[in-house]
């Protein structure tokens, strides 16, 4: 039987030589060195750069880079971080961290924009459309601090008793912000408000000695809450309090004299308030009595003053009031020039005045009834910003006789406008 054989087939490819390498002659194979620096030479004649050592690559020992001839390998450049802004353009710091995204700043002023277009009678009651009080702090439109105050006064019910004690710790330029919300959009601030948040916590077991009154508010933003939860006549036992009659005790000598302990004002640097009623407030609501005594209290401080919506000045109450809109006649003004020459010499550091929405006793301010009128030179010789606005808009549909109205308030103002400019006014805001 015949036997089987098996043809094993090798693997090894065959050496194919080719005729050039067949006609040349023989040569050493190339060495390590060789080999590398052809590769170099190949990979910089490809890349078409000088061939350098990257200054990512992994650096090499001394002696390994002598064996292969490497340059030395430059020392890797200092990473380059953008600079972060640190103050924005007003000159405040900005909070740690990275930078938000655009996407975020553009989302916030698109917000604030379309909350200060769509309510424009919100913007103005929060003071954010330049009715408010010069030099006083109040938040954009749409800001957290805005939403956040505005939500505290709509929840007044809860945090005016749970959150009282935290109140007085509120930081200064922000408590007007929050009365004027307190008053616009809230239930108004009352006394014991006031009292949360001018006056410290007295400390446990012991009696507050008064030191320690809050001394650093120099505005009371009572816009809206005057007539509705506040009085002048408590405000005024707030600010100025009686002095208690001292018991007598006995002196440890007769030749010693009594010391004599001056009443305390709550807020001695009262330089603005704002005292403006709400645009449907009774004419009956306020005071110019409780007025004129409040005045003669701050006379040697106040300097901004807001009566905004007051009706017109009389010393009693009951006295029948003009229109709300509507300019009353020169008949109506016997007892208005004498009560505001009296309020004139009271607050004779006057520099801003604010009467919006008083347009039907605006005659009352150049009417002379005797003796009897402001005196735009001496008294009130330092006011340098008046402010006339009408106080209510006119819409699209509004009635004819609301628009004669607003023009002859315009007109009234606008006629004693070199009255008023003989005194030193330096600016009549006679607008909206």
């Amino acid at each position: 039987m015949p036997r089987k054989r098996h043809h094993i087939q090798s693997l090894k490819p065959f050496s194919v030589i080719s005729p050039v390498q067949a006609s040349a002659p023989d040569r050493p194979p190339a060495s390590v060195n060789e080999r590398l620096a052809n590769l170099r030479r190949a990979s910089s004649v490809g890349s078409g750069v000088p061939s350098t050592v990257a200054p990512a690559a992994p650096s090499l020992p001394p002696a390994i880079r002598e064996v292969l001839q490497l340059p030395e390998a430059p020392a890797p450049l200092p990473r380059r971080r953008p600079a972060r802004q640190r103050f924005d353009h007003e000159g405040r710091r900005l909070p740690a961290g990275p930078a938000p995204p655009r996407s975020w700043l553009s989302r916030g002023s698109d917000v604030r924009s379309r909350l200060s277009l769509s309510s424009p009678a919100v913007s103005a009651a929060l003071g954010q459309d330049g009715t408010g009080l010069p030099g006083v702090y109040y938040p954009a439109s749409g800001s957290l601090v805005d939403l956040a105050l505005r939500r505290l006064a709509r929840d007044w019910e809860i945090h005016g008793v749970y959150s009282r004690h935290l109140l007085y710790y509120l930081p200064d330029h922000l408590k007007p912000a929050l009365m004027r919300c307190l008053g616009t959009t809230g239930p108004g601030v009352t006394i014991a408000d006031l009292k949360a948040m001018l006056l410290p916590p007295p400390p446990d077991g012991e009696e507050d000695d008064g030191d320690s009154l809050q001394r650093q508010v120099s505005c009371l933003e009572l816009s809206g809450s005057i007539g509705r939860s506040l009085a002048l006549k408590s405000l005024s036992s707030l600010l100025f309090p009686r002095m208690e009659p001292e018991t007598e005790t006995v002196q440890d000598s007769w030749d010693a004299e009594p010391i004599y302990h001056p009443p305390r004002t709550l807020l001695p640097h009262l330089t603005h308030l704002s005292l403006s009623l709400d645009g449907k407030a009774r004419p009956e609501d306020v005071s110019w009595r409780q007025l004129l005594s409040l005045s003669s209290k701050l006379s040697s401080t106040l300097t901004h003053l807001g009566l905004a919506f007051w009706p017109p000045p009389r010393l009693n109450a009951a006295a029948p009031q003009g229109s709300s809109s509507c300019p009353a006649s020169n008949d109506d003004w016997d007892e208005a020039p004498l009560v505001l020459r009296q309020l004139s010499r009271r607050l004779y550091r006057l520099e801003f005045l604010d009467l919006t929405g008083c347009g039907p006793w605006f005659g009352a301010l150049k009417t002379e009834s005797g003796h009897d009128s402001v005196d735009w030179v001496w008294a009130w010789g330092r006011v340098s910003v008046l402010r006339l606005y009408s106080g209510w808009m006119l819409g699209a549909d509004a009635a004819p006789e609301e628009r004669v109205a607003r023009r002859e308030v315009g007109d009234l103002a606008r006629g004693w406008r070199g009255i008023l400019w003989r005194g030193g006014l330096a600016s009549l805001c006679l607008s909206r």
